[in-house]
Formats: C-alpha cells, structure tokens, sequence
C-alpha cells in the first residue's frame, strides 16, 4: 500500500512493517560520521608538557559516548512516530496564530512598551554582568534586523555584511581619536560611510545571484578586513585604534572626577560615583538604537520601497515585468542594512573603547546570519528570539567549556529540524486586500 485516503484514520497495524536491517544500518552510519568528527576535536587534545614542545592527550571515551548518543537518538528519530496533525482549512495551527498575534502592529508596541515598563527598573538592581549580557544581545539584535533587510526583504543572500560593522566601527574610531568628535556627533557620520560602501558593494553584485552573489559578498568582507590589517598608517593594523572616548551623558562624562569648571554624570545629580552607571547607560544607548531600526524597518516595509524588496525576493523577472528597477532595489537595500551595520559597529567601537580587524573575522557574518536564518527570515521577533539563544546559549554553556561550540552547533541542528523555516516563519503581510461586499459589487 503506497498510501492512504484521505480522511482514513491511520491505525499502528495500517502501517508498513520495520525494516530493522535499514533502520540499524542507518544509525550505525551516522554513529561511524560521529566518531570521524568527534576524533580529532574531541577525542585529541594538545597539551604543553614544557620546553616549548606539545603532547597529546586523549579522550577516547568522549568520543564513544558521542557516538553512542548519536546511534541513540538516530534510532529514537527512524523507530518513534512521527506526530500525525489533522489539517483543517478553517482553523490555523496554534504557533501561527500566536505568530499572528504577535506581529500585529499595535499588540507589538503594546508587547514593547510593557517590556520596557519591566526591564528598565530592574536596571538598578542587575547585575553587572546581565547588564553586559543583555548589551551584547542587543547589538546582534540590531545587527540581525540590518541584515534581514538584505536577506529576508530584498532575498540578497549577503556573506560580508561584517564588512559593514567594521567600517561603522572604524569611522567611528578615527572621528573619535584623531578628529575630536563626540560620539552624538560621530554615530551619523558612521552610518552614513556604511551605506555608502554598501552602494559600492551593491554595483558589482547586480547581475548576481544565489551563490555567486554569496561569494562576492563574501570576498567583499575579506577584502575589508585585510585592508584594516595592512593600511597601519590609517587603521593601526594589527594593533588596531585604541583610547576611543565613551559616550556621555548630554556632556557629562561618567568619570569619578572631572576636568576644571567641568562635572560629571554623579556630581550633576547629587549621587554616589559608581562605574555601573556608565554600563547601563550603554544598555539604554543600544537599546534605543535597536528599537529605532525596528520601527524604521516596520515602517518602510509598508512604503513602496520595502514591497519592492519583497517583490525582488518572490521574483526578480516579474519585478521588471511591473516596472520596478531592481537595481534601485538591490542598492537601497545594501545600502540601508549596510547603514544599521555601521550604526552598531559604532556603537561597538564606543563600548569596547578599542577595535581591532580580528573582531570582525567572517565568523562574525556567520553569526549574524545564523541569526536572521534561525529566527525565520524577514520576521523581526524572529531575529530577536535568535539572537537570545545564540548569544546566551554559550553563556550558560560556561561550565563546559570545551562542548560549547559542539552544544551551539547541537542547539542550531535541533532547532532547524524542528523549524525548519526558522523559529517564527510566518511573516504578516504588509497589504491586506479586503474583499468587497456583494452590495458594492453591484452598484
């Protein structure tokens, strides 16, 4: 029996008899690609035994128990049934309809703003190190939305957008060291160098697409960050720019003392001196800018502009066929992704108060895009999702400190099987036609 009617209720004695002899066979594959994997990173460990020389140090029996769990878990997948869903036409699933519910426009801003409402007073009272966190989450989150500009709007699949957070980040740091400019002053200047390297990006990569496209994007970052390493008498090569000035508060730096006939952030409101004060006002900095390139991109998406991006993702020949130009498309979309590249790196380059090219290695791009494909690309609540999990996944991974990477890569696989549009999918459309009442119809 090939199949069955629809509407027939499947029972366990319909189903076609297990082939034991495929099922071990295919477990017992995937264990034997487990253990050629898992031997030379796990299995074998250097060690200094001194004197400059290394020894080996094994660890056999990680890499037995890794591959019994994978034969495990590959048996568990091919022997336990898979979750039969009664597809009804009239009702959604339960995780669309909650997708729909949070992409709707005012129960977002409502869902914000109470986010806001609870996170902000529980500033005083956080740790240091959530403070951090939390920072770091925000800067992949602002990173994610510019890029799912450029890969879920326009469907340019983008490998160096990392390029674009280097140079925000350098053109901050060479306004801020060696031109005097505050960082108010410096951020605008940051983005609009970005968008104009992502216009330059743009040209060479019209008649591109898929891969090739892909791998010119990626060339492109490659190419950034090679010329960051050896333009020293610019960029400070490998030594990078240090001495970058933090940000302020309208002029009031959070210093515990100030310059003559200056004051600082505490004396100016009459409180104790403490050096979280300057961590969570970054928090609020990165924060505002994140929601800043959430409701731009909300926003624009609605315009003319962000359909024709979509319309370029669906089909590029029938976007020409509508008279749209894709080559305005394609150049204002890597041009503004490119823009909130620049505005983050920028605010990178402040937080850190040094940049080097090794912090914007092509692992970074990875990441990035990781985020906006694991989120479900063209979803912003997607974005942020994944970017809570990739970013805090290694952190609480910290007492196994040698499987983090192999737990990251475990979590990316479950996560993609079991989602494997990424973690919210469904995207609300930005047009809704109603459909005219018969009455209309017939005046």
């Amino acid at each position: 029996m090939t199949g069955f009617a629809r509407g027939t209720v499947v029972t366990d004695d319909m189903r076609p008899p297990v082939a034991w002899a495929v099922i071990l066979k295919d477990a017992l594959l995937a264990a034997v690609v487990a253990i050629l994997l898992a031997l030379p990173l796990v299995g074998l460990q250097t060690y200094d035994i001194g004197g400059g020389a290394l020894g080996i140090r094994t660890h056999f029996d990680w890499v037995a128990l890794g591959a019994a769990a994978v034969f495990a878990g590959r048996l568990a997948v091919r022997l336990l049934p898979r979750p039969q869903f009664r597809r009804d036409r009239h009702r959604q699933p339960v995780f669309k309809r909650l997708t729909v519910w949070a992409n709707r426009q005012a129960l977002r801003l409502a869902f914000v703003g109470i986010a806001l409402a609870i996170a902000l007073p529980l500033l005083p009272f956080s740790s240091r190190y959530l403070i951090d966190l939390g920072t770091t989450v925000l800067i992949y989150v602002m990173l994610g939305w510019g890029l799912n500009i450029v890969v879920g709007l326009a469907g340019l699949l983008d490998l160096g957008y990392v390029a674009f957070y280097a140079v925000g980040a350098y053109t901050f740091g060479l306004l801020a060291t060696d031109g005097g400019f505050t960082f108010w002053e410096a951020v605008p200047f940051s983005g609009l160098v970005a968008a104009s390297f992502g216009i330059i990006l743009g040209f060479p990569v019209l008649r591109l697409r898929g891969d090739y496209l892909a791998i010119v994007t990626l060339g492109f970052g490659e190419i950034i960050r090679i010329v960051l390493l050896n333009w020293a008498s610019l960029t400070g090569g490998p030594n990078g720019i240090g001495g970058i000035p933090r940000p302020s508060f309208f002029g009031l730096p959070f210093a515990r003392s100030a310059p003559d006939g200056a004051m600082t952030f505490h004396e100016f409101f009459g409180i104790e001196f403490s050096p979280d004060h300057r961590v969570t006002f970054l928090y609020l900095v990165i924060l505002a800018l994140a929601l800043m390139t959430n409701l731009f991109t909300l926003r624009i998406r609605k315009l003319p502009l962000g359909r024709a991006w979509e319309a370029l993702r669906e089909d590029e020949i029938a976007c020409r066929a509508l008279g749209i130009n894709p080559t305005n498309v394609k150049l204002s979309a890597f041009a503004i992704g490119a823009m909130f590249g620049g505005l983050a790196g920028s605010f990178f380059a402040t937080r850190q108060g040094f940049i080097s090219p090794e912090s914007f290695t092509f692992i970074e791009s990875a990441t990035i895009l990781a985020i906006v494909v694991l989120g479900g690309m063209g979803s912003q609540l997607g974005v942020v999702l994944a970017a809570i999990l990739l970013v805090t996944l290694p952190e609480f991974g910290r007492a196994f400190a040698e499987f983090r990477m192999l737990m990251f890569g475990a979590a990316m696989v479950v996560v993609m099987v079991w989602r494997p549009g990424g973690l919210i999918s469904y995207r609300e459309p930005t047009l809704r036609l109603h459909p005219q009442s018969s009455v209309g119809i017939g005046r």
